[in-house]
């Protein structure tokens, strides 16, 4: 209930000092705006380079993982033909 009160008196004094204080508010305002810009647009250009990072990086992995699948396939095949090998070694 404190909480409520004091939130409700907070919310009355700010409303009475923009009132009060108009041009300065919107002086406060004019000088802001630019500044969220800026910040915004900066941030906004860091997480785009970020994500293009994590893109390159994802078509980086995914060549090696087909490089690797390659490397499996020639491998087991490798390990069929030793098989049969040894089977025709031990048929002997």
């Amino acid at each position: 209930m404190k909480t409520l009160i004091g939130g409700a008196i907070a919310a009355l004094l700010g409303l009475i000092g923009i009132v009060a204080w108009f041009p300065q508010f919107l002086t406060v305002i004019a000088g802001t705006i630019p500044v969220m810009l800026l910040l915004g647009g900066a941030l906004a250009i860091y997480l785009g380079v970020d994500e293009l990072k994590d893109t390159w990086k994802q078509e980086e992995s995914e060549e090696t993982d087909d490089a690797a699948d390659e490397d499996v396939g020639k491998y087991k095949q490798e390990i069929s033909e030793l098989k049969d090998e040894i089977e025709t070694l031990k048929k002997d």
